[in-house]
C-alpha cells in the first residue's frame, strides 16, 4: 500500500520503519532542506533502541523515501502521526488533501488532538465519497517503541465505516495476529478511552507518590504498603512504584488535555491536581538535599545519575531531572551528570552554564562530590560497585529518587540516604 505519513514524534518515525519493513511504499513527508534521516531524527528519537536501523535500511531499499507536500497529497492514505499542539496543521492537511481527490481517502489519525478531533477532520472529507478519516490509538513507549508497536496487546480503532475498518485492519495486521484485545468503536469513544488510559496511569503513580510521602511522615515503609496493595486482584502491581515524578513529551500533553477537558466540561480539578502535584514532585530530591545541608549548597559538588525522563531513552521532555538541575544551579552550586543516553542533550541543554558537566563514566560522576541523586532508574545503576563508590565521593551521601536501593545495604556501608517514602 502507498501511504503518507506526516509529523516528526517518535511514532511517526516507528509506524513509517515498520509499515515499510512489511512491504508498504512509505512516502514521509518532510519539510526540512535536511534528506539524511538519521540527522533529522533528532537525537532522542535516533537513540530509541533498533529504530535507527531500521529507518536506514528502510530507506537504502527505498520502501521509505522522504517527499514534499505536493506529492503527498496526490497519495490517498495518509497516517498521521503529530505532537498534540499540531491540530490547526493537521487541519490544515486534510483540507489540502480534499482539494486534490473527489474520491476515497483514509486518514488515520494517530496523534492525541483530543476528543472530537478526528470528528473535526472528517467534516472536511466527503464521507459519500469514501473519504474518511478513523483513530488509531497508538500505544507506544519512549525506550521500547519499535516493540511496542510490533507486539500490541490491544487495539483500539475508531471508526464507523466497515471498509475503512476493514482496510485499517488489514494495514496493521502484521503487528496484530497475536493481540489480545480488540476494540472498534466511534472515533470519538476511541479518543476518550485513549484519554481515560493516561488519565488512570497518572492517577496511579500520583495516588502512589501521595502515600509514599504521607508514609515518610508515619514512619512506615511504602514498599511494604504497595506489596499489600498489589496483592489485591482489584489494584494488582504495575505503576505502583513511588519516585520523584513522571516526565515524557505526549504523556504530559495528553494528561493536560484531559485537565482541560474536565474543567471546562465539569469543572473538575482533578487531573490539574494531579499535574500540579507531580511538578512538586520532581522536586523533591532537591529538597532532600537543601534540608540536608541546612539550605546552603553554595559552591557544592552533586552527582546525578540519570537524566532522561525513563530509563530506555534520551529524551529530557519534561524530566524530573530538569527541576533538579535547574534548582542546584540556582545555588550556585556545581551538577555532574551521568545518563547512559541522554548526556548529548544535557550538553545541549546546558552548554551555556559553568555549572552542569557530563561526565562519562558513572563512577567519575562521583569524584569528590557532596551526594549523588539517583533520577532515572537505568538497569546499570541497580547494582553498582559501592565501595568505588565511597571511595569516590566526598561525602557518602545517596538521595535516591527511584528508590532503586536497598535501605538497610546501603546505610551499613556508611551512607547517608534518603529514598521516596522509606
Amino acid at each position: 500500500m502507498k501511504i503518507a505519513v506526516w509529523g516528526e514524534e517518535l511514532t511517526a518515525w516507528v509506524t513509517a520503519g515498520a509499515l515499510a519493513a512489511t512491504g508498504n511504499d512509505v512516502n514521509f513527508v518532510s519539510h526540512s532542506q535536511i534528506k539524511d534521516p538519521i540527522t533529522l531524527m533528532g537525537s532522542s528519537i535516533r537513540n530509541e533502541p533498533g529504530l535507527r536501523d531500521l529507518v536506514v535500511n528502510e530507506f537504502e531499499h527505498k520502501r521509505m523515501r522522504f517527499v514534499q507536500d505536493r506529492t503527498a497529497l496526490g497519495i490517498q492514505t495518509h497516517i498521521l502521526s503529530m505532537n498534540p499542539s499540531q491540530f490547526d496543521d493537521a487541519h490544515d492537511i486534510v483540507s489540502n488533501i480534499a482539494s486534490k481527490h473527489d474520491g476515497p481517502l483514509l486518514v488515520i489519525n494517530q496523534s492525541h488532538f483530543g476528543v472530537g478531533a478526528t470528528d473535526k477532520l472528517q467534516s472536511l472529507l466527503n464521507k459519500r465519497n469514501k473519504q474518511v478519516v478513523a483513530y488509531f490509538a497508538e500505544n507506544i513507549s519512549e525506550g521500547e517503541a519499535l516493540d511496542r508497536f510490533r507486539n500490541p496487546k490491544s487495539l483500539i480503532l475508531g471508526c464507523d465505516v466497515p471498509e475503512a475498518t476493514l482496510t485499517i485492519e488489514s494495514l496493521f495486521r502484521p503487528f496484530s495476529r497475536r493481540v489480545e484485545n480488540r476494540f472498534v468503536m466511534s472515533p470519538k469513544e476511541a479518543e476518550f478511552t485513549k484519554l481515560s488510559i493516561i488519565g488512570m496511569l497518572a492517577l496511579r503513580i500520583g495516588y502512589i507518590n501521595e502515600l509514599a510521602n504521607l508514609g515518610e511522615l508515619l514512619g512506615v515503609d511504602i514498599d511494604v504498603i504497595r506489596q499489600g496493595m498489589g496483592a489485591d486482584p482489584r489494584i494488582g502491581r504495575h505503576h505502583l512504584a513511588p519516585g520523584c515524578g513522571f516526565g515524557g513529551n505526549t504523556f504530559p500533553q495528553t494528561l493536560s488535555s484531559l485537565a482541560q477537558l474536565l474543567s471546562q466540561t465539569t469543572e473538575s480539578t482533578l487531573m490539574q491536581t494531579v499535574l500540579l502535584e507531580n511538578e512538586k514532585q520532581k522536586e523533591l530530591p532537591f529538597r532532600k538535599l537543601w534540608q540536608h545541608y541546612a539550605c546552603d549548597l553554595h559552591d557544592r559538588k552533586i552527582a546525578i545519575w540519570g537524566a532522561s525522563f525513563k530509563p530506555g531513552s534520551a529524551s529530557l521532555d519534561a524530566a524530573p531531572s530538569l527541576k533538579v538541575i535547574d534548582a542546584i544551579v540556582a545555588q550556585q552550586a556545581e551538577v555532574r551528570v551521568h545518563d547512559p543516553e541522554a548526556n548529548e542533550n544535557v550538553q545541549h541543554l546546558y552548554h551555556n552554564s559553568p555549572y552542569v558537566k557530563t561526565i562519562t563514566g558513572k563512577y567519575d560522576a562521583l569524584k569528590n562530590v557532596d551526594a549523588l541523586l539517583v533520577l532515572t532508574e537505568w538497569p546499570e545503576y541497580w547494582s553498582p560497585d559501592f565501595e568505588i563508590m565511597l571511595k569516590q565521593m566526598k561525602t557518602p551521601l545517596i538521595i535516591d529518587g527511584r528508590n532503586i536501593f536497598n535501605r538497610k545495604q546501603i546505610e551499613s556501608l556508611g551512607f547517608t540516604y534518603y529514598s521516596i517514602g522509606r
